[in-house]
């Protein structure tokens, strides 16, 4: 049974920012340490992790709401979840709002905590090292 993952953090950074953090290929790759191709178009490829994570972008809103079908390279052929940021200026930053639907049981533990571990934390020391 297919299980969602919602997720919020605050970031130190503008809505700007915190969308070219996701949607450049370079500043991905920065905080976190992995290649990354992302395009910036609908319908465009995503690939993250050094292609482990891959993907489509299904809406872009720029700095306000990211959409992408998204799987990881361990889940069954053709089999994708939809992840969702949506970013809101707030006082001091960004919140970023994150939704990730169709994440089957099996992978939801790590997948919940790889958010957190693999893209919440160091973007957050990335933002704040500037």
């Amino acid at each position: 049974m297919p299980k969602t993952i919602r997720q919020s953090v605050t970031l130190s950074a503008t809505p700007e920012q915190v969308y070219e953090a996701l949607m450049n290929s370079k500043t991905h790759a920065k905080f976190t340490g992995a290649p990354a191709k992302i395009s910036r178009k609908v319908g465009g490829k995503i690939s993250a992790y050094d292609g482990y994570i891959d993907g489509t972008n299904v809406e872009l809103v720029k700095n306000k709401k990211i959409v992408q079908m998204w799987r990881g390279g361990d889940w069954p052929e053709g089999d994708y979840s939809r992840a969702t940021f949506a970013l809101k200026k707030v006082k001091g930053g960004t919140k970023l709002t994150f939704t990730q639907t169709g994440v089957h049981d099996k992978q939801y533990r790590a997948i919940k905590q790889g958010w957190i571990d693999f893209y919440w934390v160091p973007m957050k020391k990335m933002f704040e090292q500037r």
